[in-house]
Protein backbone atom coordinates (compact mmCIF):
# COMPACT_ATOMS: atom_id res chain seq x y z
CA UNK A 1 0.00 0.00 0.00
CA UNK A 2 1.14 3.45 -1.22
CA UNK A 3 1.19 5.93 2.03
CA UNK A 4 1.28 10.13 0.69
CA UNK A 5 2.80 12.87 2.09
CA UNK A 6 -0.60 14.19 1.97
CA UNK A 7 -2.16 11.47 3.27
CA UNK A 8 0.52 11.42 6.28
CA UNK A 9 -0.23 15.45 7.09
CA UNK A 10 -4.51 14.36 7.00
CA UNK A 11 -4.19 11.84 9.38
CA UNK A 12 -1.79 13.79 11.92
CA UNK A 13 -4.47 16.66 11.19
CA UNK A 14 -7.44 14.52 12.21
CA UNK A 15 -5.45 13.26 15.39
CA UNK A 16 -4.26 16.57 16.50
CA UNK A 17 -7.98 17.57 16.32
CA UNK A 18 -9.34 14.93 18.01
CA UNK A 19 -6.54 16.03 20.86
CA UNK A 20 -7.44 19.34 21.42
CA UNK A 21 -11.31 18.94 20.93
CA UNK A 22 -13.89 17.57 23.36
CA UNK A 23 -16.62 18.83 20.90
CA UNK A 24 -19.36 16.28 19.48
CA UNK A 25 -21.69 16.88 16.35
CA UNK A 26 -24.54 16.28 19.34
CA UNK A 27 -23.61 19.40 21.08
CA UNK A 28 -24.93 21.01 18.28
CA UNK A 29 -28.37 22.29 17.46
CA UNK A 30 -30.16 24.02 14.42
CA UNK A 31 -33.11 24.20 16.49
CA UNK A 32 -34.82 27.25 17.50
CA UNK A 33 -35.50 27.64 21.31
CA UNK A 34 -39.43 27.11 22.13
CA UNK A 35 -40.05 29.86 24.41
CA UNK A 36 -37.68 32.63 24.87
CA UNK A 37 -36.74 36.29 24.45
CA UNK A 38 -34.08 38.90 24.79
CA UNK A 39 -35.19 42.73 25.74
CA UNK A 40 -32.90 45.43 24.55
CA UNK A 41 -33.21 49.37 25.06
CA UNK A 42 -33.34 52.29 22.41
CA UNK A 43 -34.34 55.66 21.69
CA UNK A 44 -36.00 57.12 18.87
CA UNK A 45 -37.30 60.64 17.73
CA UNK A 46 -40.44 60.63 15.67
CA UNK A 47 -41.70 63.41 13.91
CA UNK A 48 -39.70 65.57 16.54
CA UNK A 49 -40.83 63.84 19.43
CA UNK A 50 -38.01 62.15 21.29
CA UNK A 51 -38.83 58.80 23.63
CA UNK A 52 -37.14 55.68 24.82
CA UNK A 53 -38.50 51.90 23.73
CA UNK A 54 -37.93 48.60 24.20
CA UNK A 55 -37.95 45.71 21.94
CA UNK A 56 -38.41 42.39 23.05
CA UNK A 57 -37.60 39.54 20.43
CA UNK A 58 -37.90 35.76 20.84
CA UNK A 59 -40.01 32.90 20.20
CA UNK A 60 -43.72 31.69 21.68
CA UNK A 61 -45.22 28.43 21.12
CA UNK A 62 -48.33 27.81 19.51
CA UNK A 63 -50.12 25.07 21.96
CA UNK A 64 -52.84 22.44 20.49
CA UNK A 65 -56.15 21.35 22.23
CA UNK A 66 -54.29 19.00 24.47
CA UNK A 67 -51.09 21.57 25.60
CA UNK A 68 -48.49 20.58 23.88
CA UNK A 69 -46.48 22.70 21.89
CA UNK A 70 -46.88 22.22 18.50
CA UNK A 71 -44.64 25.25 16.80
CA UNK A 72 -43.07 28.47 18.41
CA UNK A 73 -43.38 31.55 16.44
CA UNK A 74 -40.96 34.26 16.07
CA UNK A 75 -41.97 37.69 16.67
CA UNK A 76 -40.37 41.59 17.71
CA UNK A 77 -42.42 43.72 20.13
CA UNK A 78 -42.18 47.27 20.73
CA UNK A 79 -42.98 49.48 23.65
CA UNK A 80 -42.36 53.10 24.01
CA UNK A 81 -40.86 53.55 27.76
CA UNK A 82 -42.84 56.57 29.14
CA UNK A 83 -46.44 55.88 28.74
CA UNK A 84 -48.40 56.16 32.44
CA UNK A 85 -51.39 54.36 31.36
CA UNK A 86 -50.68 51.04 28.98
CA UNK A 87 -54.23 50.30 29.25
CA UNK A 88 -55.20 53.01 27.30
CA UNK A 89 -52.66 52.66 24.86
CA UNK A 90 -52.83 51.04 21.48
CA UNK A 91 -51.83 47.92 20.66
CA UNK A 92 -50.85 47.68 17.09
CA UNK A 93 -50.44 43.73 15.37
CA UNK A 94 -48.75 43.10 12.08
CA UNK A 95 -48.67 40.60 9.68
CA UNK A 96 -47.47 40.37 6.19
CA UNK A 97 -48.44 37.61 3.49
CA UNK A 98 -47.56 35.18 1.19
CA UNK A 99 -48.58 33.16 2.30
CA UNK A 100 -45.39 32.11 3.11
CA UNK A 101 -43.90 35.37 3.81
CA UNK A 102 -42.31 36.78 6.97
CA UNK A 103 -43.12 39.87 8.48
CA UNK A 104 -39.67 41.63 7.69
CA UNK A 105 -41.17 44.22 4.95
CA UNK A 106 -43.55 46.13 7.10
CA UNK A 107 -41.24 45.75 10.44
CA UNK A 108 -37.97 47.25 8.92
CA UNK A 109 -39.89 49.44 6.16
CA UNK A 110 -42.97 50.68 7.19
CA UNK A 111 -44.24 50.87 10.71
CA UNK A 112 -41.27 49.85 12.93
CA UNK A 113 -39.07 52.33 14.66
CA UNK A 114 -36.06 51.22 12.13
CA UNK A 115 -36.40 51.30 8.23
CA UNK A 116 -33.98 49.99 5.49
CA UNK A 117 -31.15 51.95 4.44
CA UNK A 118 -32.83 52.82 0.57
CA UNK A 119 -32.82 55.98 -1.48
CA UNK A 120 -35.81 58.08 -1.29
CA UNK A 121 -37.62 56.07 -4.19
CA UNK A 122 -36.78 52.56 -2.53
CA UNK A 123 -34.01 51.35 -4.24
CA UNK A 124 -30.81 49.57 -2.67
CA UNK A 125 -27.74 51.38 -1.40
CA UNK A 126 -24.89 49.83 0.55
CA UNK A 127 -23.69 49.48 3.00
CA UNK A 128 -26.75 47.30 3.45
CA UNK A 129 -28.60 47.81 7.03
CA UNK A 130 -31.16 49.94 8.80
CA UNK A 131 -31.97 53.44 9.62
CA UNK A 132 -34.37 55.82 12.63
CA UNK A 133 -37.45 55.93 10.88
CA UNK A 134 -38.76 59.31 11.71
CA UNK A 135 -42.20 58.53 11.09
CA UNK A 136 -42.99 55.50 13.20
CA UNK A 137 -46.26 54.65 14.64
CA UNK A 138 -44.44 53.84 17.86
CA UNK A 139 -45.36 57.44 18.79
CA UNK A 140 -48.92 56.53 18.65
CA UNK A 141 -49.12 52.58 19.49
CA UNK A 142 -46.99 49.56 20.79
CA UNK A 143 -46.14 47.40 17.74
CA UNK A 144 -45.62 43.22 17.20
CA UNK A 145 -44.45 41.99 14.17
CA UNK A 146 -45.50 38.66 14.06
CA UNK A 147 -44.26 35.58 11.75
CA UNK A 148 -46.24 32.71 10.97
CA UNK A 149 -45.39 29.22 11.09
CA UNK A 150 -42.06 28.36 8.85
CA UNK A 151 -41.58 32.02 7.94
CA UNK A 152 -38.79 34.34 10.06
CA UNK A 153 -37.35 32.29 12.59
CA UNK A 154 -41.02 30.62 13.07
CA UNK A 155 -41.38 26.34 12.90
CA UNK A 156 -43.04 23.67 13.28
CA UNK A 157 -42.06 21.42 16.11
CA UNK A 158 -41.37 17.40 16.24
CA UNK A 159 -44.03 15.55 18.49
CA UNK A 160 -43.28 14.44 22.14
CA UNK A 161 -41.13 11.16 20.61
CA UNK A 162 -39.45 14.09 18.17
CA UNK A 163 -40.84 12.96 15.00
CA UNK A 164 -42.15 15.81 12.88
CA UNK A 165 -45.66 15.84 11.63
CA UNK A 166 -46.50 14.60 8.44
CA UNK A 167 -46.73 17.34 5.30
CA UNK A 168 -50.60 16.43 5.66
CA UNK A 169 -50.65 17.27 9.07
CA UNK A 170 -48.70 20.21 9.17
CA UNK A 171 -50.85 21.45 6.23
CA UNK A 172 -54.32 20.90 8.56
CA UNK A 173 -52.18 22.73 11.69
CA UNK A 174 -51.16 25.72 9.92
CA UNK A 175 -51.60 25.81 6.14
CA UNK A 176 -54.31 27.27 4.87
CA UNK A 177 -56.63 30.04 5.19
CA UNK A 178 -58.86 28.64 8.22
CA UNK A 179 -55.89 26.96 9.60
CA UNK A 180 -54.00 29.63 9.62
CA UNK A 181 -56.51 32.15 11.39
CA UNK A 182 -57.37 29.34 13.72
CA UNK A 183 -54.05 28.60 15.56
CA UNK A 184 -53.07 32.51 15.08
CA UNK A 185 -55.73 33.91 17.00
CA UNK A 186 -54.88 31.32 19.96
CA UNK A 187 -51.75 32.70 19.62
CA UNK A 188 -52.71 35.92 20.03
CA UNK A 189 -54.60 35.08 23.22
CA UNK A 190 -51.46 33.57 24.83
CA UNK A 191 -49.17 37.07 23.59
CA UNK A 192 -51.94 39.57 25.08
CA UNK A 193 -52.20 37.44 28.13
CA UNK A 194 -48.63 37.01 29.05
CA UNK A 195 -48.12 40.67 27.99
CA UNK A 196 -51.09 42.38 30.22
CA UNK A 197 -52.14 44.03 27.27
CA UNK A 198 -56.02 42.53 27.75
CA UNK A 199 -57.61 46.22 27.82
CA UNK A 200 -55.65 48.16 25.51
CA UNK A 201 -57.24 49.07 21.86
CA UNK A 202 -56.18 46.52 19.66
CA UNK A 203 -55.07 47.09 15.72
CA UNK A 204 -54.79 44.64 13.49
CA UNK A 205 -52.62 45.40 10.03
CA UNK A 206 -51.90 43.06 6.67
CA UNK A 207 -50.28 43.20 4.04
CA UNK A 208 -51.02 41.42 0.78
CA UNK A 209 -52.00 37.86 1.61
CA UNK A 210 -51.94 39.18 5.47
CA UNK A 211 -54.96 41.03 4.51
CA UNK A 212 -56.94 37.61 4.38
CA UNK A 213 -55.31 36.74 7.45
CA UNK A 214 -56.33 39.32 9.79
CA UNK A 215 -59.70 40.38 7.78
CA UNK A 216 -60.59 36.22 9.27
CA UNK A 217 -58.59 37.18 12.37
CA UNK A 218 -61.30 39.87 13.38
CA UNK A 219 -64.00 37.36 13.75
CA UNK A 220 -61.64 35.18 15.28
CA UNK A 221 -60.86 37.10 17.47
CA UNK A 222 -64.22 37.88 18.42
CA UNK A 223 -66.29 34.79 18.70
CA UNK A 224 -63.49 32.38 19.60
CA UNK A 225 -61.08 34.27 21.75
CA UNK A 226 -63.38 37.02 23.10
CA UNK A 227 -61.46 39.41 21.78
CA UNK A 228 -62.46 42.90 20.34
CA UNK A 229 -60.81 45.52 17.98
CA UNK A 230 -60.74 49.22 17.40
CA UNK A 231 -59.72 48.78 13.53
CA UNK A 232 -58.37 46.58 10.75
CA UNK A 233 -56.05 47.94 7.78
CA UNK A 234 -55.40 46.44 4.41
CA UNK A 235 -52.55 47.16 2.77
CA UNK A 236 -51.89 46.35 -0.77
CA UNK A 237 -55.60 43.90 -0.26
CA UNK A 238 -56.06 40.46 -1.62
CA UNK A 239 -59.86 39.51 -2.80
CA UNK A 240 -60.08 38.47 0.44
CA UNK A 241 -62.89 35.76 -0.40
CA UNK A 242 -65.22 38.36 -2.18
CA UNK A 243 -65.57 37.30 -5.96
CA UNK A 244 -64.36 39.68 -8.89
CA UNK A 245 -63.93 37.46 -11.56
CA UNK A 246 -64.44 37.79 -15.14
CA UNK A 247 -65.67 41.19 -16.98
CA UNK A 248 -64.71 42.49 -12.99
CA UNK A 249 -61.34 41.58 -13.09
CA UNK A 250 -60.56 42.38 -16.51
CA UNK A 251 -61.90 46.07 -15.96
CA UNK A 252 -60.24 46.60 -13.01
CA UNK A 253 -56.98 46.14 -14.37
CA UNK A 254 -57.06 49.59 -16.56
CA UNK A 255 -56.92 52.24 -14.07
CA UNK A 256 -53.70 50.61 -13.00
CA UNK A 257 -52.60 50.29 -16.59
CA UNK A 258 -53.12 53.89 -16.60
CA UNK A 259 -51.50 55.07 -13.90
CA UNK A 260 -48.79 52.95 -14.72
CA UNK A 261 -47.99 54.57 -18.61
CA UNK A 262 -48.63 57.66 -16.81
CA UNK A 263 -45.90 57.45 -14.83
CA UNK A 264 -43.35 56.70 -17.02
CA UNK A 265 -44.44 58.82 -19.89
CA UNK A 266 -46.22 56.37 -22.14
CA UNK A 267 -49.26 58.25 -22.51
CA UNK A 268 -50.52 61.04 -25.20
CA UNK A 269 -49.35 64.72 -24.22
CA UNK A 270 -52.86 65.87 -23.26
CA UNK A 271 -52.59 62.83 -20.24
CA UNK A 272 -49.21 63.41 -19.18
CA UNK A 273 -50.29 67.19 -18.23
CA UNK A 274 -52.73 66.17 -16.23
CA UNK A 275 -52.41 65.38 -12.67
CA UNK A 276 -52.08 61.59 -11.81
CA UNK A 277 -55.44 61.54 -9.43
CA UNK A 278 -56.96 63.56 -11.89
CA UNK A 279 -56.69 61.51 -14.47
CA UNK A 280 -57.13 58.22 -12.95
CA UNK A 281 -60.66 60.22 -11.81
CA UNK A 282 -61.60 60.06 -15.36
CA UNK A 283 -60.35 55.86 -16.47
CA UNK A 284 -62.20 55.27 -13.88
CA UNK A 285 -65.31 56.53 -14.23
CA UNK A 286 -64.85 55.32 -18.32
CA UNK A 287 -63.94 52.01 -16.25
CA UNK A 288 -66.79 51.64 -14.19
CA UNK A 289 -69.53 53.00 -16.71
CA UNK A 290 -68.04 51.91 -20.27
CA UNK A 291 -65.28 49.11 -20.19
CA UNK A 292 -66.86 46.58 -17.82
CA UNK A 293 -70.39 46.74 -19.60
CA UNK A 294 -68.69 46.57 -22.89
CA UNK A 295 -66.35 43.40 -21.64
CA UNK A 296 -69.89 41.73 -20.02
CA UNK A 297 -71.04 41.27 -23.72
CA UNK A 298 -68.16 39.61 -24.97
CA UNK A 299 -68.46 38.28 -28.64
CA UNK A 300 -71.51 40.10 -28.56
CA UNK A 301 -70.64 43.52 -28.17
CA UNK A 302 -71.47 45.34 -31.73
CA UNK A 303 -68.36 45.53 -34.18
CA UNK A 304 -68.12 49.76 -33.88
CA UNK A 305 -68.87 49.86 -30.34
CA UNK A 306 -66.11 47.50 -29.60
CA UNK A 307 -63.82 49.40 -31.64
CA UNK A 308 -64.98 52.50 -30.00
CA UNK A 309 -63.81 50.96 -26.64
CA UNK A 310 -60.73 49.31 -28.06
CA UNK A 311 -59.61 52.67 -28.96
CA UNK A 312 -60.55 54.86 -25.42
CA UNK A 313 -58.34 51.50 -23.74
CA UNK A 314 -55.07 51.95 -25.69
CA UNK A 315 -55.27 55.40 -24.99
CA UNK A 316 -55.48 55.08 -21.53
CA UNK A 317 -53.30 52.16 -20.90
CA UNK A 318 -50.01 53.30 -23.17
CA UNK A 319 -50.62 50.07 -26.01
CA UNK A 320 -51.78 50.07 -29.28
CA UNK A 321 -55.70 49.36 -30.59
CA UNK A 322 -54.39 46.51 -32.46
CA UNK A 323 -52.87 44.72 -29.45
CA UNK A 324 -56.07 45.71 -27.63
CA UNK A 325 -58.56 44.48 -30.20
CA UNK A 326 -56.28 41.00 -30.42
CA UNK A 327 -56.89 40.62 -26.75
CA UNK A 328 -60.71 41.21 -27.22
CA UNK A 329 -60.58 44.18 -25.00
CA UNK A 330 -59.64 42.05 -22.34
CA UNK A 331 -55.66 42.84 -21.65
CA UNK A 332 -53.63 40.19 -19.56
CA UNK A 333 -51.64 41.71 -17.12
CA UNK A 334 -48.45 40.23 -17.67
CA UNK A 335 -48.53 40.82 -21.43
CA UNK A 336 -48.71 44.21 -20.10
CA UNK A 337 -45.47 44.51 -18.60
CA UNK A 338 -43.66 43.02 -21.19
CA UNK A 339 -45.82 45.38 -23.85
CA UNK A 340 -45.74 48.39 -22.28
CA UNK A 341 -42.02 49.54 -23.09
CA UNK A 342 -41.29 46.90 -25.48
CA UNK A 343 -39.45 49.76 -28.06
CA UNK A 344 -37.59 51.00 -25.02
CA UNK A 345 -36.28 47.20 -24.62
CA UNK A 346 -37.37 47.28 -20.75
CA UNK A 347 -40.04 45.41 -18.73
CA UNK A 348 -42.30 46.45 -15.46
CA UNK A 349 -42.24 45.16 -12.04
CA UNK A 350 -45.16 43.12 -10.95
CA UNK A 351 -45.46 44.70 -7.78
CA UNK A 352 -44.30 48.19 -8.30
CA UNK A 353 -44.25 48.82 -11.98
CA UNK A 354 -42.05 51.77 -11.51
CA UNK A 355 -39.59 49.41 -11.41
CA UNK A 356 -37.60 48.28 -14.61
CA UNK A 357 -36.34 44.86 -16.23
CA UNK A 358 -34.43 43.37 -18.65
CA UNK A 359 -35.31 40.33 -20.54
CA UNK A 360 -33.41 37.96 -23.02
CA UNK A 361 -35.63 38.90 -25.90
CA UNK A 362 -37.85 41.72 -26.40
CA UNK A 363 -40.43 39.17 -27.96
CA UNK A 364 -42.87 37.10 -26.30
CA UNK A 365 -45.56 38.01 -23.58
CA UNK A 366 -44.34 37.38 -20.80
CA UNK A 367 -41.46 39.09 -18.29
CA UNK A 368 -38.45 36.80 -17.54
CA UNK A 369 -38.40 38.16 -13.60
CA UNK A 370 -39.94 40.06 -11.51
CA UNK A 371 -37.47 43.22 -10.75
CA UNK A 372 -39.21 44.79 -7.99
CA UNK A 373 -38.74 41.45 -6.22
CA UNK A 374 -35.07 40.72 -6.62
CA UNK A 375 -34.61 44.51 -5.83
CA UNK A 376 -36.59 44.40 -2.48
CA UNK A 377 -34.63 41.08 -1.48
CA UNK A 378 -31.35 43.26 -2.52
CA UNK A 379 -32.15 45.44 0.80
CA UNK A 380 -34.22 43.45 3.36
CA UNK A 381 -32.30 40.40 3.74
CA UNK A 382 -28.81 41.61 4.98
CA UNK A 383 -30.97 44.15 6.93
CA UNK A 384 -32.95 41.87 9.03
CA UNK A 385 -30.36 39.75 9.05
CA UNK A 386 -28.28 42.13 10.56
CA UNK A 387 -30.76 44.00 13.19
CA UNK A 388 -32.05 41.21 14.53
CA UNK A 389 -28.45 39.84 15.18
CA UNK A 390 -26.49 42.69 16.45
CA UNK A 391 -29.04 45.31 16.98
CA UNK A 392 -32.02 43.34 19.09
CA UNK A 393 -29.16 40.31 19.95
CA UNK A 394 -31.36 37.92 19.12
CA UNK A 395 -28.23 35.06 17.70
CA UNK A 396 -29.63 31.78 16.06
CA UNK A 397 -27.97 29.63 14.00
CA UNK A 398 -32.10 28.88 12.20
CA UNK A 399 -32.25 30.95 8.89
CA UNK A 400 -34.37 33.67 8.52
CA UNK A 401 -36.45 32.55 6.33
CA UNK A 402 -38.10 35.32 3.91
CA UNK A 403 -40.23 32.96 2.30
CA UNK A 404 -40.67 30.09 4.01
CA UNK A 405 -42.43 26.35 3.05
CA UNK A 406 -46.09 26.53 3.16
CA UNK A 407 -47.44 25.31 0.32
CA UNK A 408 -49.83 23.29 -0.97
CA UNK A 409 -51.70 26.11 1.01
CA UNK A 410 -55.61 25.04 1.27
CA UNK A 411 -57.66 28.20 -0.36
CA UNK A 412 -61.23 26.45 0.12
CA UNK A 413 -63.78 27.95 2.29
CA UNK A 414 -62.53 31.64 2.02
CA UNK A 415 -64.85 33.59 3.69
CA UNK A 416 -62.96 36.13 5.34
CA UNK A 417 -64.07 39.42 3.95
CA UNK A 418 -67.70 38.24 4.73
CA UNK A 419 -65.84 37.16 8.10
CA UNK A 420 -64.86 40.71 8.45
CA UNK A 421 -68.15 42.53 7.56
CA UNK A 422 -69.49 40.37 10.41
CA UNK A 423 -67.47 41.12 12.50
CA UNK A 424 -67.57 44.73 11.57
CA UNK A 425 -71.47 44.81 12.04
CA UNK A 426 -70.85 42.73 15.59
CA UNK A 427 -68.71 45.15 17.06
CA UNK A 428 -69.79 49.36 16.62
CA UNK A 429 -66.43 49.87 17.07
CA UNK A 430 -64.49 48.37 14.37
CA UNK A 431 -63.35 50.03 11.63
CA UNK A 432 -61.14 49.63 8.57
CA UNK A 433 -58.64 51.81 6.39
CA UNK A 434 -57.70 50.49 3.42
CA UNK A 435 -54.35 51.24 1.71
CA UNK A 436 -52.89 51.21 -1.71
CA UNK A 437 -50.09 52.08 -4.34
CA UNK A 438 -51.36 52.99 -7.71
CA UNK A 439 -48.62 51.44 -9.80
CA UNK A 440 -49.00 47.82 -8.01
CA UNK A 441 -49.89 45.05 -10.54
CA UNK A 442 -50.57 41.94 -8.42
CA UNK A 443 -53.23 43.75 -5.62
CA UNK A 444 -53.89 46.52 -7.90
CA UNK A 445 -55.43 49.69 -6.01
CA UNK A 446 -58.84 49.64 -7.92
CA UNK A 447 -59.39 46.27 -6.99
CA UNK A 448 -58.62 47.58 -3.54
CA UNK A 449 -61.51 49.86 -3.96
CA UNK A 450 -63.73 47.81 -5.60
CA UNK A 451 -63.08 45.46 -2.67
CA UNK A 452 -64.05 47.79 -0.13
CA UNK A 453 -67.18 48.98 -2.30
CA UNK A 454 -68.71 44.99 -1.63
CA UNK A 455 -67.14 44.56 1.82
CA UNK A 456 -71.02 45.84 3.02
CA UNK A 457 -73.60 45.84 0.23
CA UNK A 458 -75.96 47.16 2.76
CA UNK A 459 -73.84 50.75 3.11
CA UNK A 460 -75.01 51.10 6.45
CA UNK A 461 -71.48 51.37 7.86
CA UNK A 462 -69.76 52.77 5.03
CA UNK A 463 -68.44 55.58 7.56
CA UNK A 464 -66.29 52.77 9.04
CA UNK A 465 -64.41 51.84 6.10
CA UNK A 466 -61.55 54.35 4.69
CA UNK A 467 -59.42 54.21 1.36
CA UNK A 468 -55.70 55.77 1.30
CA UNK A 469 -53.73 55.47 -2.54
CA UNK A 470 -49.95 56.29 -2.70
CA UNK A 471 -47.79 57.23 -5.93
CA UNK A 472 -45.68 54.14 -5.22
CA UNK A 473 -46.66 50.35 -5.72
CA UNK A 474 -47.31 47.23 -3.04
CA UNK A 475 -44.75 48.29 -0.82
CA UNK A 476 -46.16 51.93 -0.87
CA UNK A 477 -43.79 52.96 2.20
CA UNK A 478 -40.61 52.07 0.08
CA UNK A 479 -41.06 55.83 -1.43
CA UNK A 480 -39.64 58.24 1.13
CA UNK A 481 -42.42 60.70 0.72
CA UNK A 482 -45.88 57.77 1.02
CA UNK A 483 -43.47 56.18 4.31
CA UNK A 484 -44.52 59.72 5.56
CA UNK A 485 -48.09 60.04 4.62
CA UNK A 486 -48.78 56.17 4.86
CA UNK A 487 -47.62 56.09 8.77
CA UNK A 488 -49.71 59.58 9.15
CA UNK A 489 -52.93 58.20 7.66
CA UNK A 490 -52.60 55.05 9.42
CA UNK A 491 -51.47 57.11 13.15
CA UNK A 492 -54.83 59.59 12.09
CA UNK A 493 -56.95 56.46 11.95
CA UNK A 494 -55.80 55.10 14.77
CA UNK A 495 -56.20 58.52 16.72
CA UNK A 496 -60.07 58.92 15.54
CA UNK A 497 -61.00 55.34 15.86
CA UNK A 498 -60.19 55.57 19.87
CA UNK A 499 -63.43 55.59 21.83
CA UNK A 500 -63.56 57.98 24.05
CA UNK A 501 -64.12 57.00 27.87
CA UNK A 502 -67.33 55.61 29.18
CA UNK A 503 -68.95 55.31 25.14
CA UNK A 504 -70.66 52.97 24.75
CA UNK A 505 -70.84 50.32 22.16
CA UNK A 506 -74.24 49.93 20.11
CA UNK A 507 -76.33 51.42 17.48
Amino acid sequence: MRITLPAIIATLALASASLTSTAKSSDYSRDIAIDSNVVTEHETEVNGDSFAYTATTGTQPVWNDEGDAIATLHYTYYQREDVKDRASRPLLISFNGGPGSASVWMHVAYTGPRVLNVDDEGYPLQPYGVKTNPYSVLDTADIVFVNPVNTGYSRVLPDSDGKMPSKDAQQKMFFGVNADVKYLAEWLNTFVSRNNRWRSPKYLIGESYGTTRVSGLALELQNRQWMYLNGVVLVSPTDIGIDRKGPVKAANRLPYFAATAWYHKALASDYQRMDLLDFLAEVEQFTINEYLPALAMGGFIEPQRKAKIATKVAKYSGLSEQAVLRSNLDVDTRYFWKELLRERGQTLGRLDSRYLGIDKKDVGDSIDYYPELTSWLHSFTPAINYYLREELNYKTDIKYNMFGSVHPWDRTNNNTGENLRQAMAQNPYLNVLVQAGYYDGATNYFDAKYTMWQLDPSAKMQQRLSFKGYRSGHMMYLRHEDLKQSNQDLREFIEATLVAKDKPAKY
